[in-house]
């Protein structure tokens, strides 16, 4: 009965359409929370909620670098469940969304947008934007 349990408690933690935006924003490499919220337009307490959620379920793992949180899968084999789920339901492929975006203000979007962008515009610290 123990085995079934664990198994619900996947399920669970996966059946919320934020909660596997979230897994799928992951699927490529760790993420923080400013660029997830960014991304998702959602209060980071709501964000924050969903990531905890999917942590306690084991899916997530968090990482501390100064005042920002990464997070990451911690079994890539979650995306064989999801990609199954989405087979079964006639879904052919999540459509990836954007890994840059110029409204977050995380490290990695201000660094790879003030490289891509000609604009005369210049951010805090002498960076082009």
């Amino acid at each position: 009965m123990n085995s079934y349990r664990h198994s619900a408690q996947l399920l669970r933690a996966v059946a919320h359409p934020a909660r596997l935006r979230l897994l799928y924003a992951l699927r490529d490499g760790e993420e923080c929370v400013c660029h997830l919220t960014t991304l998702f337009r959602q209060r980071q307490a709501y964000v924050s909620q969903q990531l905890m959620f999917l942590r306690q379920a084991g899916l997530i793992a968090d990482r501390k670098d100064g005042l920002r949180v990464y997070y990451r899968v911690q079994d890539p084999r979650v995306f064989d469940l999801l990609d199954a789920a989405n087979a079964m339901v006639g879904v052919k492929e999540i459509a990836a969304e954007a890994r840059t975006l110029a409204a977050c203000p995380c490290p990695k979007c201000v660094d790879k947008h003030s490289n891509a962008c000609k604009c005369k515009r210049h951010l805090p610290r002498g960076k082009k934007c």
